[in-house]
């Protein structure tokens, strides 16, 4: 069938329309990988795109980040960094008041500790995030390894984005957490906040735990989400604008959990480009065997 160019331009328009309502992303991040198994690999059983921030410092960190790796999640490494609150530092806590040779040492040991990661999130860090000096600090080591930065937004304030500032490295921001409060009800209703700042706003990050019932909830949940939400790695996110709406901050004056922190993930191997000539030909057999173009055939 050959177009009629009226034809080819109104179902054009309607199919970029139809993909711009489907343009919802959810990422999904579930941190302190590494101390519970059991529940974790409940969690690698879920979609790819579910990805994993482990701590360094954990059990089966090194373990955890393999498997979640091999089975296509994307990993973190979740670094300890210093709360405002009065509390004993995990081990190689990262502070504002530390050289930058020894954060150095502690990314690099953290590297090595979880393999595969591309990216690293802050365990706790309202102290740290907060500081200018100690962020630029952490930026500087963080361009050396490639890494992206994922802020938990612990603090309001935090100072990531201006501390990235001169660097390569890209800075995400947390949207919600899913699990402040273990009631089963409450991590249902930020899973769905998730999903509507996702639609609103073109995409949304949301942190989570092993916990056994944020586990629960998202194996209840995931396969029914919407269908114009997708769910996405953080790494698809880094070239989406930033949005400036507020972000619910945690005040790191919880007690810290029996369990520490987890880290990051590596990527799969990225699919190779589509060539330009193979696109155009997708999209022309997409535009003929459409709804939309069926139904513009009964018009004209």
């Amino acid at each position: 069938m050959l177009f009629q160019p009226q034809k080819l331009s109104i179902a054009l328009c309607a199919l970029f329309f139809t993909l711009s309502a489907q343009a919802g992303k959810l990422s999904i991040v579930i941190d302190d990988f590494g101390y519970r198994p059991v529940e974790e690999n409940k969690v690698l059983q879920m979609p790819a795109a579910i990805s994993v921030a482990v701590l360094p410092n954990a059990p089966h960190a090194r373990e955890m980040a393999t498997k979640a790796h091999q089975g296509g999640h994307e990993v973190l490494i979740h670094l300890p960094m210093a709360p405002l609150s009065k509390q004993p530092l995990e081990k190689d806590t990262l502070t504002p008041e530390m050289s930058s040779e020894e954060i150095a040492r502690i990314v690099r040991d953290a590297s090595g500790k979880v393999p595969f990661a591309v990216g690293l999130n802050n365990h706790m860090g309202s102290k740290m995030t907060s500081s200018l000096p100690g962020m630029q600090k952490v930026m500087q080591v963080l361009n050396q390894y490639n890494y992206y930065f994922l802020d938990s937004m612990t603090i309001g304030n935090s100072q990531s984005i201006p501390a990235a500032q001169g660097t390569h490295v890209k800075v995400l921001k947390r949207r919600v957490f899913l699990d402040d409060s273990q009631n089963e009800a409450s991590i249902r209703e930020q899973f769905s906040r998730a999903v509507k700042l996702a639609q609103r706003d073109g995409y949304a990050i949301a942190i989570g735990h092993p916990h056994p019932t944020t586990v629960r909830v998202l194996q209840q949940m995931l396969p029914s989400l919407p269908s114009d939400i997708t769910l996405v790695r953080p790494s698809q996110l880094l070239n989406e604008p930033m949005h400036q709406g507020k972000i619910p901050m945690t005040t790191d004056k919880s007690p810290a959990p029996k369990f520490r922190a987890p880290g990051v993930c590596k990527v799969s191997k990225p699919l190779p480009p589509v060539p330009q000539s193979r696109a155009v030909g997708v999209l022309r057999e997409s535009i003929s065997n459409s709804f939309i173009l069926h139904q513009l055939n009964q018009l004209f």
